[in-house]
């Protein structure tokens, strides 16, 4: 596949984001206290409050929804990369209610953390930033 890069495994991070801390920005700050320029994560526990978005392909634009209660972060996955040498984070959420509702989408800022659990790993060996995409109107790996 000509868009696909062969890549090693760097430095392995572990460990517990701060309680009350934006998920995202959390992520973010991470990435950039280590030097990660490029790399994948997971978080898994819980949030007081959720920001998400579905993002609309027929009118390229992104579609938000705020949950206003705390909600068990099933699933955070993501990657890191740069975009004009600024870190992005690009992850989408998996969340459930207390009555099993399940909520989920791309995560945005404003989900505030109760308990973060982070595993994230550097990738090493390749140059992936992120370029605007007229077929798809996102910001994607290049």
């Amino acid at each position: 596949m000509k868009d696909v890069k062969e890549a090693r495994a760097g430095r392995f991070f572990i460990g517990k984001l701060q309680h009350g801390s934006d998920l995202l920005t959390a992520i973010e700050d991470l990435a950039e206290q280590f030097n990660v320029k490029v790399g994948v994560f997971t978080v898994i526990g819980a949030v007081k409050r959720a920001c998400l978005s579905y993002y609309d392909q027929e009118r390229k634009r992104y579609l938000d929804t705020v949950v206003e209660k705390p909600l068990e972060l099933l699933s955070c996955v993501g990657n890191i990369s740069k975009m004009e040498g600024k870190t992005v984070v690009h992850a989408h959420v998996t969340l459930i209610d207390r009555e099993g509702r399940v909520y989920g989408g791309h995560l945005k800022p404003g989900t505030q953390v109760f308990l973060g659990e982070i595993h994230l790993q550097e990738v090493v060996g390749v140059d992936v930033q992120r370029r605007y995409d007229e077929v798809t109107g996102l910001n994607v790996f290049y």
